[in-house]
């Protein structure tokens, strides 16, 4: 088993641009962003709202896979991770991490979800793809509690969500492009 799946030329996030100090000015109404923890989505509206006596900016966030609408204060949004959809170069490393070997967890289940839960809440689109290789491996060879078949289940939604956009493709056929890069790299692993 490996330590760290990441690919070796990459040391951060920061090195494919994926960029964490992002600001209201950065996005338009309309531009596809991945606001970390639910997925990606589609920036609706950039308005000013009046909350608990201080007028704030906000991107109102519209998240396809779970048609929830967040909004997000300008002040925050690098903070809170928000970034733009990945391109077609940082796919194909995506597709590496799916493809790569299951890397070291945690033996106890508590653990291992705490760890993968962290990873899932970075933003991060390399950390995402390693916890949904690591579930579906899992998976194969011994199963997964309910709170990890949960996780697995979500973890794949906000992956899948992304490379709907970066791929041009519709939430279905994004989901069945994963699922079948997964079932290959599955076999791949096991066979």
């Amino acid at each position: 088993m490996k330590e760290d799946t990441i690919p070796e030329t990459i040391d951060h996030i920061a090195d494919l641009e994926l960029e964490r100090e992002v600001e209201c000015i950065d996005f338009e109404i309309g531009d596809h962003v991945v606001y970390p923890h639910h997925g990606a989505g589609q920036v609706m509206k950039k308005e000013d709202k009046e909350i608990l006596g201080e007028v704030r900016r906000y991107l109102t966030i519209k998240i396809l896979h779970n048609d929830m609408t967040v909004m997000v204060p300008c002040e925050n949004a690098g903070k809170a991770g928000l970034r733009r959809i990945i391109d077609a170069e940082t796919v194909e490393k995506v597709l590496g991490v799916l493809s790569d070997d299951l890397s070291e967890m945690p033996k106890n289940w508590n653990r291992r979800f705490k760890h993968n839960r962290d990873k899932i809440k970075t933003g991060d689109i390399y950390e995402l793809a390693e916890v949904v290789r690591n579930l579906a491996i899992r998976e194969q060879d011994k199963g997964l509690s309910t709170g990890e078949k949960q996780m697995y289940t979500r973890a794949k939604k906000i992956l899948a969500s992304e490379l709907m956009y970066a791929l041009e493709k519709s939430e279905d056929d994004a989901e069945s492009y994963l699922d079948d890069v997964l079932t290959r790299e599955d076999l791949a692993a096991t066979g």
